[in-house]
């Protein structure tokens, strides 16, 4: 009877889709599985999550759970439902791509702040990928079944992104991203003077276990990934500093977990609380100023500038260079203007 069980049981789960995979990290203390997929999954409900669960479509280490089971270190979540992630149900949109680069291997493009590269929980449309899929047929796949994808940058980062339209300029590409041959340099605003020209933050980024939309620095190297970013300072401005970043390898939020790591936020980044006074003064007309600067940019102050990659096929190494977009460098001239106003002191 229990063998029986068991392959209905499994039958039933093959006609599931999963929609979200977790693994609880080596750290994590007892937590209910509701609360722990509340601090994970976008724009979902209490209420949602534990209908999935009286369902039977939430498991832990493959086996169905309830709403009160305690997630544990190294415990597998995963949110199993009846039809496919939204994700996949890929839709072709007619929005307007600026292209800087095209032939018969690849495109390079320059991605507004603003649009989420793929499909995701909440984002299911005017997408990047939803553009390219109108554009370009048959783009290759990557190893997450998104087309033409070899990297991405975040929805409120500005800047390009190299794409890939056959199988060998996939494979080509993602190989050299994995290897950190491919070059790529940032743009970003951060909070306070940063005292050193220029340097090399290291320390393994993983998701942060109080905000689980964060992450975060682990120095001893305990949880996350291995991740290198260089910075060097373009300029100052007392209470912010202008700073050129480039990668060496390519984690999620890896600048911005990076540079709040070593005490400089960027600049209006409401996920890090960069979207907080965390320089300056007290005076009514500074707090002013700033607002004035949130309003000019409403978004972190980051922009994928340039990008360096081995061709496919040619094998020459081509490098990309893209203005910094209008709001960002707004919102640099305001802080130029201001800081030759005032004499610092020093970072306060």
């Amino acid at each position: 009877m229990k063998k029986i069980n068991t392959i209905i049981e499994q039958q039933e789960e093959d006609e599931l889709y999963e929609h979200f995979r977790f693994e609880a990290g080596k750290g994590q203390a007892p937590l209910r599985v509701d609360k722990f997929l509340m601090n994970l999954v976008e724009n979902a409900t209490r209420n949602k999550i534990q209908q999935a669960a009286s369902a039977g479509n939430i498991y832990v280490n493959d086996v169905p759970v309830k709403s009160n089971y305690k997630v544990k270190a190294n415990d597998v979540v995963r949110v199993l439902l009846s039809h496919p992630p939204y994700e996949y149900l890929l839709e072709p949109e007619n929005i307007p791509l600026d292209i800087e680069y095209e032939d018969d291997q690849l495109l390079v493009v320059n991605k507004p702040a603003g649009m989420v590269v793929h499909p995701g929980h909440g984002n299911y449309s005017g997408t990047l990928v939803n553009a390219l899929a109108y554009h370009f047929e048959n783009l290759p796949m990557n190893s997450s079944e998104r087309p033409g994808l070899v990297h991405r940058i975040d929805k409120d980062t500005s800047g390009l992104l190299v794409i890939a339209k056959t199988e060998q300029a996939m494979a080509h590409l993602t190989r050299q991203f994995s290897e950190k041959t491919s070059e790529r340099e940032y743009i970003a605003l951060v909070w306070g003077n940063v005292e050193q020209d220029s340097g090399t933050i290291e320390g393994h980024i993983g998701r942060h276990p109080k905000d689980r939309m964060q992450n975060t620095v682990y120095p001893d190297g305990s949880e996350g990934k291995p991740a290198v970013t260089h910075y060097k300072v373009i300029e100052r401005f007392g209470y912010v500093t202008l700073v050129s970043c480039k990668l060496e390898t390519g984690r999620t939020h890896q600048i911005r977990v990076h540079m709040k790591y070593i005490g400089h936020t960027l600049f209006n980044d409401a996920r890090y609380g960069g979207d907080n006074i965390l320089k300056g003064t007290t005076f009514t007309k500074y707090k002013q100023f700033i607002e004035n600067c949130f309003k000019v940019l409403p978004r972190q102050a980051l922009h994928a500038k340039t990008l360096g990659f081995e061709h496919p096929v040619t094998k020459e190494f081509i490098r990309f260079d893209t203005e910094i977009p209008a709001d960002m460098q707004e919102c640099i001239e305001k802080w130029r203007v201001y800081s030759k106003s005032r004499e610092f002191e020093g970072d306060e």
